[in-house]
């Protein structure tokens, strides 16, 4: 099966030196209100992905924490390279909706993980596929769940 040419990118590029870096920036330049938490795409596969983010006076909110919607900001990201990584060339991806709950104070920089419990069938019909992602301080205590919907269907 042919790759998508955004994890293509990815598999050339992972593994040299700054290869991470000029993939994470690269995605910037394709999606410019990404660069707003400079994030780091660590680790992509079909089902999972991982960024991070450092905690910068771009993020701040009024209380200097990581910004709710920086976070949702992130966790889009997340979400979005996951689908990158796991949609077949044959078919196309829609973000629909998206639910957040925050569950601690951002203090630090940020972790996001995109993980799918299993790879769904690509079929011709159209679904719905609820990503979840959890968003982790530099301790590991999650600070923002989510899930993302999106809506996948068969290119015509």
């Amino acid at each position: 099966m042919a790759q998508n040419p955004t994890y293509a990118m990815w598999n050339r590029l992972a593994g040299k030196p700054v290869g991470k870096q000029l993939f994470s920036a690269a995605m910037c330049l394709r999606v410019p209100y990404f660069r707003t938490v400079l994030p780091s795409v660590r680790e992509l596969r079909p089902g999972r992905c991982e960024v991070t983010a450092p905690k910068w006076w771009g993020v701040y909110n009024h209380i200097k924490t990581f910004h709710a919607i920086a976070a949702c900001n992130l966790a889009e990201i997340a979400m979005g390279m996951l689908a990158e990584a796991t949609v077949p060339t044959t078919h196309r991806w829609l973000p629909k909706g998206m639910t957040v709950a925050y569950v601690a104070k951002a203090e630090t920089g940020l972790r996001a993980v995109a993980e799918l419990p299993e790879l769904p069938e690509f079929g011709d019909e159209g679904f719905e596929l609820p990503v979840p992602v959890t968003i982790t301080d530099t301790t590991g205590k999650p600070v923002v769940t989510a899930t993302i919907t999106i809506w996948v269907t068969k290119k015509k």
